[in-house]
């Protein structure tokens, strides 16, 4: 990548490339249960931008600037209370879309509420998630994308924040050929069942890949042949701005959907969305024959109140990602890192807050992370250099055609007929009509 190409595709500070090609979609902000009627507001960072989030008596969210627009002092301090926000610096009280209800210190007279507001974006709340639009169009802002695993009522919804550029933390969950090594690379093929998901990666830890745009951003499928003779299929998507969708769950009977949001330049927060038939995250039901689980759960550090305190790790850089050289030097994990999460974490947090990419070195099984750089950075320049709308904006039905998983197909079959093949027996969940903006 030239020099250029790496500083638009990191960067998502207002004004930049990127951070105004994000702003055109809506945003995964906060999960609901993190905001109480009249509760305590919550710091939030998002494209470089400081917030606060906070539920109205009424339940209604609003997140705006956390600057008070009289004299800046901040509304983390603010007293949530009767409909609105009050500064505790002058008293000053907006409500959850910025409208200035009173200014309590100043004269009756003189006081000017209608001419002032509070910076606040459109909120969107479903499914536990708080969304956010943080683009132009505040008054008419786009539908919400129809994103299978996010439309489910009952889905199961996990927080992490990665101390690590949004691309670099994304790009994780598109390289597949990891998987043979970081997660499962002690593991021999006696170790699991034979219908186990996982036993091709053992059985062949170099596939080879189809990789190739689509309407919601690029789609990979990672093949090699099973030892009953069926092709093994790892299918996958990135989806505009900063969604993946991970091959590790059971194509037919599982949706997932998780969104890299950008904090900031090297922070970012993963929202990890599932549902199905078949309960639970995969990677934390998934065992051995003996019935020993291959990865521990992770441990949450306890939330805190500033910016980058929220659904942190207890393992971090700080104690080398809880790794442990015995169970690395024995065999039990190949890492010495128990947890799967933390052992994609480890990895992508130790090339630093941004990665160099002028030091790498990619490879053929590198295509879906090169592919997947230039479709994102082609679509964010067309978006500065020509005004294009950006795929998915105006259409959120195309987001819905995406579905990822690992299932064994007809050897004879290309990528295109495998997947459609799988997508027309898959349980699909969740529905196709748009929620309109609000």
């Amino acid at each position: 990548m030239k020099a250029e190409d790496s500083h638009d595709l990191t960067r998502v500070g207002p004004g930049t490339v990127m951070g105004d090609f994000m702003r055109q979609y809506w945003m995964p902000a906060i999960q609901s249960k993190e905001l109480e009627a009249d509760g305590d507001p919550v710091r939030i960072m998002l494209l470089c931008e400081k917030l606060i989030a906070f539920r109205d008596s009424q339940g209604r969210v609003g997140i705006l600037d956390q600057r008070c627009p009289h004299r800046c002092a901040s509304l983390f301090l603010g007293r949530n209370e009767d409909n609105g926000i009050r500064c505790v610096y002058h008293g000053w009280k907006f409500d959850v879309e910025g409208n200035c209800l009173e200014m309590p210190n100043v004269p009756v007279d003189f006081r000017f509420e209608p001419r002032v507001k509070a910076e606040a974006y459109k909120t969107h709340e479903a499914n536990g998630i708080v969304w956010v639009y943080m683009g132009p169009n505040q008054d008419a802002p786009p539908p919400l994308p129809l994103i299978e695993a996010a439309m489910a009522e009952d889905a199961e919804i996990w927080c992490l924040m990665r101390d690590c550029n949004w691309m670099q933390a994304l790009e994780g969950d598109i390289d597949t050929s990891h998987v043979g090594f970081l997660h499962v690379g002690s593991l021999e093929l006696d170790d699991l069942d034979d219908d186990h998901p996982m036993r091709p990666t053992i059985l062949n830890r170099a596939p080879e890949y189809k990789v190739q745009p689509s309407d919601w951003g690029v789609m990979y499928g990672s093949y090699r042949e099973n030892d009953d003779g069926q092709m093994s299929w790892r299918v996958a998507h990135y989806m505009f701005p900063f969604w993946t969708q991970t091959p590790n769950n059971r194509f037919h009977s599982r949706a997932i959907a998780r969104a890299w949001v950008p904090i900031d330049d090297e922070h970012s927060m993963l929202f990890d969305i599932t549902c199905g038939s078949d309960e639970g995250n995969p990677a934390y039901k998934s065992r051995r024959k003996t019935g020993e689980l291959l990865f521990e759960k992770f441990d949450y550090a306890p939330n805190g109140t500033g910016f980058y305190d929220r659904w942190r790790c207890v393992d971090d850089v700080h104690n080398d990602w809880g790794i442990d050289r015995e169970s690395q030097r024995d065999g039990t994990q190949y890492t010495g890192i128990a947890n799967i999460t933390m052992q994609d974490q480890a990895v992508t947090e130790s090339m630093g807050g941004i990665t160099d990419h002028g030091f790498e070195h990619l490879a053929p099984s590198d295509a879906m992370v090169a592919r997947t750089r230039r479709r994102v950075l082609t679509a964010a320049r067309a978006l500065r250099e020509e005004g294009t709308v950006p795929p998915g904006v105006s259409d959120p039905e195309v987001f819905y055609r995406a579905r990822a998983g690992s299932f064994l197909h007809n050897p004879d079959d290309s990528l295109d007929e495998a997947y459609r093949a799988a997508l027309s027996e898959a349980e699909r969940y969740g529905s196709k009509t748009p929620e309109p903006a609000e």
